[in-house]
């Protein structure tokens, strides 16, 4: 740790001793772009002015960034402060009936919450894994390569273990994985919520993606945000009078595909229906947050926002000048032109890049009394670093085998100015390496590793092997420099190499 780091670490302590510890509540969007919301890009074309009062009420961070640019890894690493590239997924995400991946015993934010006394809770969108069991009596093994499962194999009747509550969750309420894999019911703590034997067919158009699965008799898409934002809202008012403060990490499970808005926020964005979904998250957490202030609890909670990767919906001429090549223009890049909307602003790539539209995410901390309202910070920030922050909060060091790419922002919450870390190691969809140090980034191979053309580059003689950018000056990466500093690409390599080989980044 640095010598500023400790000066305003120990400022940041300072300022929160003799305080009650803080509730804290984590609520986190699924594909939710950098430039869906307005308090980050005055060109989004969605109104969300709840999500611009908590920033005004608290800091807005511009330089934080999921582990990865997809969902399961980067949650991995949000609860675990852990690289999920350590572990046996080292590219894609899970399915609904892949088994836990969060290994037994490992400390988590909730574990190391609960042995403080706080009451933890769980709800929403998990995949992490859990344990199911097969009509066979055997437990559901790991999935080969290839599609999601349909699960009609299942047998439901049975408990659901290795999920929230063995993380160290004391009550969950949620789905399994995404809103587009099978199986389409709630789940609460161990066991479905209904038995979901109902066949559904697969279902794929621009705003649907399911695959073939099964489901509850009444189980709706557009039902699922309206009713976590339902259960977060009891559980908060449930802890009204309690003499432990709280943990609440809220999974929101939009506004990922299937967008499915309900009635009331259709025409609410200019952007369509998929801004339309936008519009109703922001609704969500505005209850959310009148919870908080009705139950008395907003003076002492600590509410931190921000979404698992960046955003689905964003068009950039390089896509088109390659759907040129094929004589078409994509529906997506059609509909994201037609209603002048970029998900990710002026960043490169969308969700599963390595580029900066990949992982670059919005993250928003409100906690009065501490965090001074309107504040910005401009600190290097990634999802992983929200174990070690509660850690610092409580006045605990985390053990050497937990926690080894955590690196603790309070500093920054009680300084915007602070510096947090100094370099962050972020991935693909398909297993691409970049590392980010000071102002420079550097991506290992040539293509974005994920949805955006090219995916892939093999480099020619005397090509570039990689991609070297200056975010400073070149945020949108439109210059390759990695022939122009072979210095810095050796020393970025290097470090990466270094925390690859020793397991750890802190």
């Amino acid at each position: 740790m640095q010598v500023s780091r400790r000066r305003f670490l120990s400022a940041a302590l300072a300022a929160v001793a003799g305080r009650r510890a803080p509730n804290i509540v984590v609520i986190l969007a699924d594909d939710l772009g950098y430039g869906d919301l307005s308090c980050y890009n005055p060109g989004s074309r969605i109104s969300t002015p709840n999500l611009d009062r908590l920033a005004a009420q608290g800091m807005r961070f511009t330089d934080a960034h999921s582990p990865s640019a997809v969902c399961t890894p980067t949650r991995y690493g949000l609860l675990t402060g852990r690289y999920c590239w350590r572990t046996w997924l080292t590219s894609g995400v899970l399915d609904g009936f892949d088994p836990p991946l969060v290994e037994p015993g490992r400390l988590t934010v909730a574990s190391l919450l609960r042995r403080r006394g706080y009451a933890t809770a769980c709800v929403g969108k998990w995949h992490l894994g859990m344990e199911w069991t097969a009509r066979d009596g055997t437990t559901v093994r790991r999935r080969a390569s290839g599609g999601f499962r349909a699960g009609t194999d299942v047998d439901f009747t049975k408990p659901v273990r290795g999920g929230p509550r063995a993380a160290g969750f004391d009550w969950y309420y949620g789905i399994s994985a995404s809103l587009d894999m099978s199986p389409y019911c709630f789940i609460e703590n161990e066991r479905t919520v209904g038995i979901p034997d109902v066949p559904t067919p697969e279902e794929r158009d621009l705003f649907m993606n399911q695959v073939p699965g099964v489901k509850t008799p009444d189980f709706r898409l557009q039902d699922v945000q309206p009713v976590l934002i339902r259960k977060a809202r009891e559980y908060i008012w449930g802890r009204k009078d309690a003499a432990n403060p709280f943990f609440l990490y809220l999974a929101l499970a939009s506004p990922h595909l299937p967008v499915v808005p309900n009635d009331a926020y259709i025409g609410r964005s200019k952007a369509g229906r998929y801004g339309d979904f936008v519009a109703e998250l922001d609704g969500g957490v505005g209850a959310v947050m009148e919870a908080l202030e009705l139950s008395g609890q907003a003076a002492n909670t600590l509410v931190l926002f921000t979404s698992d990767n960046g955003g689905l919906w964003h068009w950039w001429e390089y896509v088109e000048a390659d759907d040129k090549a094929f004589g078409k223009v994509t529906p997506r890049s059609r509909y994201v032109r037609d209603f002048g909307h970029q998900s990710n602003a002026g960043l490169r790539g969308t969700k599963a890049d390595i580029w900066e539209g990949g992982h670059r995410v919005p993250f928003l901390v409100r906690w009065p009394g501490v965090v001074k309202p309107g504040g910005v910070s401009h600190s290097l920030v990634g999802l992983n670093d929200l174990l070690a922050t509660c850690a610092a909060i409580l006045g605990e060091r985390l053990p050497d085998d937990a926690g080894e790419d955590s690196i603790s922002f309070l500093g920054a919450l009680h300084d915007p100015a602070a510096r947090t870390r100094d370099d962050l190691i972020l991935h693909s969809l398909h297993g691409e390496f970049a590392v980010r140090q000071g102002d420079w980034k550097l991506a290992l191979s040539r293509g974005s590793g994920g949805f955006s053309a090219p995916r892939e580059v093999k480099p020619k003689p005397g090509e570039p092997a990689g991609q070297l950018y200056n975010l400073r000056t070149d945020p949108s990466e439109t210059q390759n420099l990695y022939g122009k500093h072979p210095e810095i690409v050796a020393s970025l390599e290097s470090l990466l190499a270094r925390y690859r080989k020793q397991g750890r980044s802190r």
